[in-house]
Formats: C-alpha cells, structure tokens, sequence
C-alpha cells in the first residue's frame, strides 16, 4: 500500500510500461484490491508471480499509473490471439482511489490496444464492483454473454469494439 501522504502530494502523474523490478508492484497493488473484495486464486498466484512470463513474453503488456516516481495502479493487457487482448489485473491503491486514475490507465491502455493493431478487448469482472463496472460502461464496454473463466468471482464479461 501507498503511504496516503504520498498520494496527496502534488507531482506528476505518469502511466508507464513494466520495467524489469516491477514485479513486486504489480503483485501488492493486485493482492490489495484482491484480499478487500474477494481471495487470491490459484490463476491470480501464477499470473502475480510472474508477470514476465504470464503476460509480457505471451506478446502482453503491463503498465502502471504512478505518483511522484511510486506505482500507486496497474493493470494488463493478456494477449489472447486473433486481435483480441484481454483487459486484467486492474488496480489502483485505496489511497489514490477517488482521482481518477483507474480512468486515466484505462483510458491509456485502450488506446495503446488500439495503437498496437487489437481489434478487441475483452475482460472480466464481478457485480461487486459497481464503480469498475461504470468504468467499463463509460468507456464503451458492453456487456455480452459469460463464458469460461479461470476465477470464480468473474460473473460479467465484458468487450469492446477498436477502432484504428
């Protein structure tokens, strides 16, 4: 967790790509959001232990949303094939929660899906969490018919439509 003094502190605000040594970040900021509203999983485990060999060398990306240098949001982008990624492993520390962020990351992470030729994303979430699901909403996703998924706490699937 971010200290809140930190997060109250003006300064830049940058999104940038997984650099090596970000691993621990992603595995914090994902395992805080996960243990408040729901558990770690077996897939969450093998995905937040090796975010290099899960995601990035699958032809993935990971990018971070941070406050004066420190991470304080993260989320995915997992390459599922055929033009489509999907969206996961989205958090933003309960401290910076409020500012927008988790708008600003993804409002960056769609574009760079559709900067990097994907046609489509997709992604999953819980009910639970209505403020992500307006996200979701605002950002053009729409909800479509569930299918199989790794977690037991995925009831939507959503997906979106690029456009380059």
């Amino acid at each position: 967790m971010v200290p809140e003094d930190l997060v109250r502190q003006a300064g830049p605000i940058e999104i940038v790509p997984f650099r090596p040594g970000d691993g621990p970040a992603f595995k914090a900021l994902n395992e805080e959001w996960l243990k408040a509203y729901f558990t770690v999983e077996p897939a969450d485990e093998v995905m937040l232990g090796d975010p290099q060999g899960e995601i990035l060398d699958r032809g993935g990306s990971i990018f971070f949303i941070r406050i004066n240098g420190r991470a304080v949001g993260t989320v995915a982008l997992i390459n599922v094939g055929k033009g489509t990624c999907e969206l996961a492993k989205m958090a933003v520390t309960a401290s910076a929660q409020g500012r927008g962020l988790g708008n600003k990351l993804l409002g960056h992470t769609i574009a760079f899906a559709e900067q990097h030729g994907m046609h489509n994303l997709v992604l999953y979430t819980s009910r639970r969490l209505k403020p992500a699901l307006h996200l979701y909403l605002r950002h053009g996703f729409r909800e479509v018919p569930l299918d199989e998924s790794p977690f037991r706490r995925a009831e939507v699937k959503m997906e979106k439509a690029l456009t380059r």
